[in-house]
């Protein structure tokens, strides 16, 4: 029987990648829901094969296991919005794992539907984001749903205790004591922690990084390559058009190729929290960067500078887990707009672990060479310059006054 707390459970659909905490979670909500699991792991551009989890979900336990290709939906729904918006968490984190949680759980929805299930499950813990994102999506997408978080209740409080559960139960897993790095990654990014990198004094290890180079062992030559953009979507490298996908995987290469997109930042966590996460981002590192200088070319001065306004706003929306909201569809119409005209290309350089635009060129260029030139080729016209001062100065000059002449009749000055 459950636990007197816990809700009767027939068939559940667990969020499963093969870790750690998701091959464990099987088989103990096996012994503790007496229910049917289901695992679901779709494809986010994990670089990794994903077909030994068939074996290995059914031998933990699971009634059986699906596998969906979602990279597709994943960068033309997901990543490409947010690129629009050049979003980027607290002004470093690209979201890489913020941005494939709305999509595992909505297809974690859609499973379970299909599946006849009345439950999904996540191995999330209580104090991380991506609770927050699975269940506030299924709360939007399917509220039927009961949603189970085994890490919130099991009685094992570390990873030790989850790497011996495991060992016990002769459940195959990568993590050990030596190496107890929690890692989740997708064709944007990677994300890590836990270990020695709990300590926010300590360097991230070189063994905690996943595909990147060291800046320091990179190559002693930058080298150079053009991305194409057509109305704030990337669909050419040098000149050669292709899918986003495509586009995202090679920028990630070369970015890994040159230790671009190293991140080691400490958080705040929407649960109130402080968290010190390390990512390896070289695809969202170099592509943001590419998209806002294409921006700084085609977009007027107060629509960059209002939608440049909204990225901390937009950004925190993806963080805290409320894709499906209409304030974030809202800002993406907004950032669609916007983009109309963000066409052109712009030509990347990357060096032990920097990644400079060093050109930019588009049909859609506000930039003037003959007003911004100093040479004999300048069309600016100096002398409108004595006007335009007096005009935008006068507020100022005003306000001067005011306050001279009070000063004069009470003795006392606009502190």
């Amino acid at each position: 029987m459950t636990a007197p707390n816990r809700p009767q459970v027939k068939k559940c659909v667990l969020a499963y990648s093969g870790g750690l905490d998701t091959s464990v979670i099987i088989r103990w909500l096996i012994e503790n829901y007496k229910c049917k699991v289901v695992a679901y792991t779709c494809d986010l551009g994990q670089g990794e094969d994903l077909k030994p989890l068939r074996k290995k979900a059914i031998a933990t336990g699971a009634s059986k296991i699906v596998i969906e290709d979602v990279r597709e939906e994943f960068v033309r729904d997901y990543i490409l919005n947010a690129l629009k918006m050049d979003a980027v968490y607290e002004g470093k984190y690209p979201m890489a794992t913020s941005l494939g949680r709305p999509l595992i759980a909505k297809k974690l929805c859609e499973v379970a539907v299909r599946e006849g299930a009345d439950a999904i499950a996540h191995g999330c813990t209580g104090k991380g984001n991506d609770q927050v994102r699975f269940e506030v999506v299924s709360m939007c997408l399917a509220p039927h749903l009961k949603c189970l978080a085994p890490v919130r209740e099991w009685e094992m409080k570390t990873r030790d205790d989850e790497i011996e559960y495991a060992r016990k139960h002769e459940i195959p897993v990568q993590a050990t004591k030596a190496k107890p790095y929690s890692i989740d990654k997708n064709l944007y990014g990677c994300s890590i922690e836990c270990g020695v990198l709990e300590d926010p004094w300590n360097a991230p290890p070189e063994d905690a990084f996943q595909d990147s180079i060291s800046p320091s062992k990179a190559p002693n030559k930058p080298e150079e390559f053009v991305i194409g953009f057509e109305k704030g979507v990337p669909i050419s490298l040098n000149g050669r058009r292709m899918k986003p996908l495509d586009v995202i995987l090679k920028v990630a290469k070369l970015g890994n190729k040159h230790g671009v997109g190293r991140i080691d930042l400490v958080e705040n966590r929407l649960v109130g929290i402080k968290s010190r996460e390390v990512y390896e981002a070289p695809a969202s590192t170099i592509l943001i960067a590419a998209h806002r200088e294409l921006e700084n070319i085609t977009l007027d001065r107060r629509t960059m500078h209002f939608k440049d306004s909204l990225i901390p706003l937009y950004s925190s929306l993806v963080y805290d887990g409320l894709w499906f909201t209409p304030l974030r569809e809202a800002l993406n119409a907004f950032a669609d707009k916007t983009q109309e005209r963000v066409t052109g290309e712009v030509r990347m350089r990357l060096y032990r672990g920097n990644a400079t635009p060093v050109g930019r060129r588009s049909p859609y260029s506000l930039y003037s060479y003959e007003l911004a030139t100093y040479d004999a080729a300048d069309k600016f016209d100096h002398t409108a310059a004595v006007g335009f001062i007096k005009i935008f100065g006068l507020p100022s000059a005003v306000q001067a006054r005011v306050d001279a002449q009070a000063k004069k009749a009470t003795g006392k000055g606009r502190k």
